[in-house]
């Protein structure tokens, strides 16, 4: 059974960093990509980032420049670190493992995080 467990969350004020983790446990017999997702209310859980297993990544136009997921597979982690961060990225942020990659489309795996806070605010 794939288990996966985040890390991270919290409150920040506008214009700092954040770095979430993600701990993937058992084995994933389908993709090796992994992904983090976002769900702000009222909003459907949308893809922020996503990486391969060799290390490609790609980002929504609406973090491009300030996120950065990087993984290591040796640990079966994938992380994000968040700079610049404004209030609309306040949202619930959930890993996902066991995707697949086509260009920048991220295919989401079956298996997902219980999801960690993110608030950002003055």
């Amino acid at each position: 059974q794939v288990q996966l467990v985040e890390s991270g969350g919290g409150l920040v004020q506008p214009g700092g960093s954040l770095r979430l983790s993600c701990a993937a446990s058992g084995s994933i017999a389908s993709g090796n990509a992994m992904a983090w997702y976002r769900q702000a209310p009222g909003k459907q859980r949308d893809v922020v980032a996503s990486i391969t297993s060799g290390g490609n990544t790609a980002y929504a136009d609406s973090v491009k420049g300030r996120f950065t997921i990087s993984r290591d597979n040796a640990k079966n982690t994938v992380n994000l670190q968040m700079n610049s961060l404004k209030p609309e990225d306040t949202a619930v942020y959930y890993c996902n493992a066991g995707g697949l990659r086509r260009g920048s489309w991220y295919v989401e795996g079956d298996y997902w995080g219980q999801g960690t806070q993110v608030t950002v605010s003055s």
